[in-house]
């Protein structure tokens, strides 16, 4: 999907070597983030990106293999995320189903790295370019134009494990149990009313529900659950891309 068009024809392809480019030059130069590079293998033998092919040499490029392993710091049980300007609704379904996900509405690209690396957390975006950052600890391309499409990749690559319901979606806190005495006050009559379970977010404040859309938001969770589970399996699928 990151080649040109012209390019996307199957079977192999020429490309110019001057056998002092490193190989991963050679594939950036096509168009493909190393981030998004599986094995490589120089003349059917395991290679690296620093390796610098000869005139001649046959060159395979693989995709990366899902699941793919994130390094987790100690007491991590899943990858944490960040993603750029152009993902947040993605970012709060990731929040939804309780992965810790950093999201900022208008933060630039040296930033984002910056943050990325300090708290090694995966940079989830659209922009090939910002994947090519030399400085970027780690980064995956997100695919697919629609919220559903995105979330279904993300979570057939990374198959993290799923904690619905526990942190906050608006600003990525803890979600904890709250009386329904102690958010009466924030709460609009019918909430009241009708409701009697209730979350509260421990950073923001921010007060949870189930309301008009829980039906919605719950077939988000359980679908995300059988994509993780269907990956973990082995059965796992790209998203569409439309």
């Amino acid at each position: 999907m990151f080649l040109p068009a012209s390019r996307r024809r199957p079977g192999g392809r020429t490309v110019a070597a001057d056998g002092t480019s490193s190989l991963g030059h050679v594939v950036e130069a096509l168009g493909v983030p190393l981030p998004e590079v599986g094995a490589l293998l120089l003349d059917g033998a395991p290679a690296t990106a620093a390796d610098r092919p000869a005139p001649g040499a046959s060159v395979r490029v693989e995709a990366i293999a899902r699941p793919q392993e994130v390094p987790l710091e100690e007491g991590q049980d899943a990858p944490r995320f960040l993603l750029d300007v152009h993902l947040g609704t993605l970012a709060r379904r990731l929040r939804l189903l309780g992965l810790d996900t950093a999201y900022h509405n208008d933060m630039d690209d040296p930033a984002l790295v910056v943050q990325a690396n300090a708290e090694r957390r995966v940079l989830l975006t659209q922009d090939r370019g910002l994947l090519r950052r030399r400085a970027l600890w780690f980064g995956a391309h997100v695919r697919g134009s629609r919220p559903d499409d995105q979330l279904r990749d993300l979570l057939d690559r990374f198959a993290p494990p799923l904690a619905p319901w526990t942190r906050c979606t608006a600003c990525n806190g803890a979600l904890l149990p709250a009386p329904k005495e102690d958010v009466a006050g924030a709460l609009p009559e019918g909430t009241r009313r009708t409701q009697d379970v209730y979350g509260r977010c421990a950073d923001c404040g921010q007060v949870y529900w189930r309301g008009a859309h829980g039906d919605r938001l719950a077939e988000i969770v359980e679908a995300a659950g059988r994509t993780v589970a269907a990956r973990r399996a082995g059965r796992g699928s790209l998203a569409r891309t439309g």
